[in-house]
């Protein structure tokens, strides 16, 4: 699954980057549960069942209908410069079938000392 292009752009209230981004195929299901490897997920069934959010705290959130080509991320505005290409890379790695998530989680680990660096000094 592959991002296409930011379609969308804008500050929001709460202090959040939301970007609105198109991709080359439907959310599914499947895709919002690989998410759960790397933070919470759950399903919104007040909202006709196929509506997922997916919850990386101080990195960023997810929402979208499975079936839907388009998605919304919420980035935390003072660690997004660190965090988006790691959102690109869960979108380009993800496929049918099992994921080999070794190459993930060690980008992941990366990350998250950086994020930690830069928030809270350590």
């Amino acid at each position: 699954m592959r991002i296409k292009q930011s379609i969308q752009h804008k500050y929001c209230a709460d202090g959040s980057f939301m970007k609105e981004f198109l991709l080359d195929s439907p959310l599914t299901k499947e895709f919002f549960l690989y998410l759960g490897n790397f933070g919470s997920i759950e399903q919104v069934p007040n909202l006709g069942g196929g509506f997922y959010k997916f919850d990386k705290p101080d990195w960023f959130s997810i929402k979208g209908f499975a079936g839907d080509t388009t998605v919304e991320v919420r980035f935390k505005k003072e660690t997004m410069d660190i965090t988006v290409d790691f959102l690109y890379l869960l979108f380009s790695s993800y496929h049918d079938g099992p994921v080999d998530l070794t190459v993930l989680k060690k980008k992941e680990t990366f990350r998250a000392a950086r994020v930690s660096k830069h928030l809270y000094g350590k």
